[in-house]
């Protein structure tokens, strides 16, 4: 192989361009050739490449192919930007195109992406993880042509009631009401639908478990859309909060110490104690 070729992995995001890190902006304007999802990526992610670096859509190519560019670029000592959309690591397919280059021992690196996920949260203004709702988030996917390892069915995972994260199941959006129901969630769970977080056509539907399903129907939603579900994306959650009736994270209370803070009162009485004992 020539000299410092290799392949960068990297997260393009959800779809705006924005968000790629400035990592992954500095190698894409600097690689020979990029390879991106033409599909899911956003082509403004090019917009910075250098003159003369070959740009390649991957939507219409086969793994085979898709490596093969990659190794051959590689082995003549060129730099590879290979995008994908969000993070690679989350349903990327990225495992499978690894092995292959480490086969024919091609150096490669893998840059993070914002996931779609945290994007969606994001628009929604909301956190998965709200003090005495949810602490847990699981990621996963309707059981479809890929089948679910023992334990992964949507409906063992709904029994944990926690915060739920679904990619690639839009399609079957009924299948999935019926499985969440089957485990720890009713009618009234709440429900956020977000397509195409980040691009010009972005669209978020809100609802519950009883009536999400019509509502995704109605706007025609088939595809590039997670389906998050849980107390978390409640609309009122913010509200609750400014009330004080909910619980509230310990990181950045008066009353609670830690390795960099200690806490109000504890300081007080350690100073309280201290006057008493110079007296």
């Amino acid at each position: 192989m020539g000299d410092n070729g290799k392949v960068c992995f990297i997260g393009g995001g959800p779809g705006d361009p924005e968000l790629l890190t400035l990592k992954a902006k500095r190698i894409i304007d600097s690689a020979d050739v990029i390879i991106y999802a033409d599909s899911l990526v956003h082509p403004s992610v090019c917009d910075g490449a250098k003159e003369g670096a070959q740009i390649i859509g991957s939507k219409t190519l086969t793994l085979d192919e898709i490596t093969d560019l990659m190794i051959s670029a590689a082995c003549e000592g060129k730099l590879v930007a290979r995008v994908q959309s969000g993070d690679p690591s989350i349903y990327g397919a990225v495992l499978e195109q690894m092995r292959l280059l480490e086969a024919a021992g091609v150096e490669y690196e893998v840059i993070p992406g914002v996931s779609a996920a945290f994007a969606a949260a994001a628009v929604l203004k909301t956190e998965f993880t709200v003090p005495e709702v949810s602490q847990t988030v699981i990621f996963t996917r309707l059981e479809g042509r890929v089948a679910m390892p023992s334990g992964e069915k949507l409906r063992d995972l709904a029994g944990h009631g926690c915060t739920l994260v679904l990619f690639l199941s839009i399609t079957r959006i009924n299948k999935v009401v019926s499985e969440l129901k089957a485990g720890a969630y009713d009618d009234d769970t709440p429900v956020a639908v977000v397509y195409r977080v980040g691009w010009h056509d972005e669209m978020i539907i809100t609802g519950t478990l009883g009536d999400i399903a019509p509502k995704v129907k109605r706007a025609g939603i088939t595809l590039q859309a997670l389906v998050l579900v849980g107390a978390a994306f409640d609309p009122d959650i913010r509200r609750i909060e400014e009330a004080g009736t909910a619980a509230s994270s310990h990181l950045y209370s008066s009353d609670y110490t830690h390795l960099y803070r200690r806490a109000v009162d504890f300081a007080k009485s350690h100073a309280t104690h201290q006057v008493a004992s110079d007296a």
